[in-house]
């Protein structure tokens, strides 16, 4: 295990201060032989919260989801998830900590030789806790959540690109975790699609209020995401009125050549004066 750069005394302090914030990034940089990726950059998730992370091919965004994992150790600085230093944790400690974090893989990464419910069931199989009945239930009510248990028997060969990903969604929440991270949700979709997988998001953020940071190269999903809620008597999201605002926070992240350039809110956003933000937002 790597030397702490900081003594115990003070890592200790530091992560009782995160302890409130689900995610949070200090002074972090990482790079890949002699691309410099992440150029210390810092951002805290609050529990409740909704973050979007956005920047071209290259910038870090997957990354960053890989480091809140504990799957890649920053070069430099601290990460916090859950309230726990991820850059300090041994193996068999973050196993544990990866059980409260649900994530929803770029293309859904589902195993072909599954079943859509042994998909689903996957994590708790493994884990063996859970009792079988009881794993069969769960799996049927996150599938209705995402209006699909009647694809319960089939294999992700007989479902169409968006249906995968809303069993990517299901899979992910059957545990119930802390946070979920969304890497790409709707990336490959077509825009029917992907706004019927936003829609899902969005139920599942209200539903649950479940801390959420999601990577995403659809500017389009975010906004929608800040400016929509979902309704439980339609089983549909909707705009909400002038004046008024989502339940859940929503903060837009932007990278740029290995730094945060913007971390602030919709109106934030759209008033900014930066010309790069003001094009890549355009």
């Amino acid at each position: 295990m790597p030397t702490p750069s900081l003594p115990v005394e003070e890592n200790a302090i530091a992560t009782q201060e995160h302890a409130q914030d689900v995610i949070v990034f200090d002074d972090v940089a990482i790079s890949f032989e002699d691309n410099m990726v992440l150029d210390g950059i810092s951002f805290r998730l609050p529990r409740g919260e909704t973050k979007a992370l956005f920047g071209v091919a290259g910038s870090g965004k997957s990354t960053i989801l890989k480091m809140a994992l504990g799957l890649l150790k920053p070069d430099r600085g601290h990460i916090y998830t859950l309230g726990e230093d991820v850059t300090q944790m041994p193996e068999d400690q973050l196993f544990d900590l990866r059980r409260k974090v649900g994530i929803v893989f770029q293309e859904s990464a589902l195993f072909d030789s599954l079943t859509v419910h042994d998909n689903v069931a996957f994590r708790l199989m493994e884990e063996g806790q859970v009792p079988i009945d009881e794993i069969d239930e769960r799996v049927r009510e996150v599938l209705r959540f995402v209006e699909l248990e009647h694809t319960v028997a089939m294999f992700p060969s007989e479902l169409s690109g968006g249906m995968r990903r809303r069993v990517a969604i299901a899979r992910a929440i059957i545990t119930q975790p802390e946070t979920l991270l969304y890497d790409s949700p709707t990336g490959g979709l077509d825009p029917v699609t992907s706004t019927t997988i936003v829609e899902l998001i969005v139920k599942q953020r209200d539903v649950y209020k479940t801390s959420s940071l999601m990577v995403t190269h659809r500017l389009q999903d975010a906004f929608t995401m800040a400016t929509h809620v979902f309704d439980p008597k339609t089983n549909h999201m909707r705009h909400v009125e002038a004046g008024g605002r989502v339940e859940i926070p929503m903060t837009f992240l932007i990278l740029r050549e290995g730094k945060v350039i913007f971390d602030g809110d919709l109106q934030q956003l759209v008033q900014t004066r930066d010309e790069y933000i003001r094009e890549f937002i355009s």
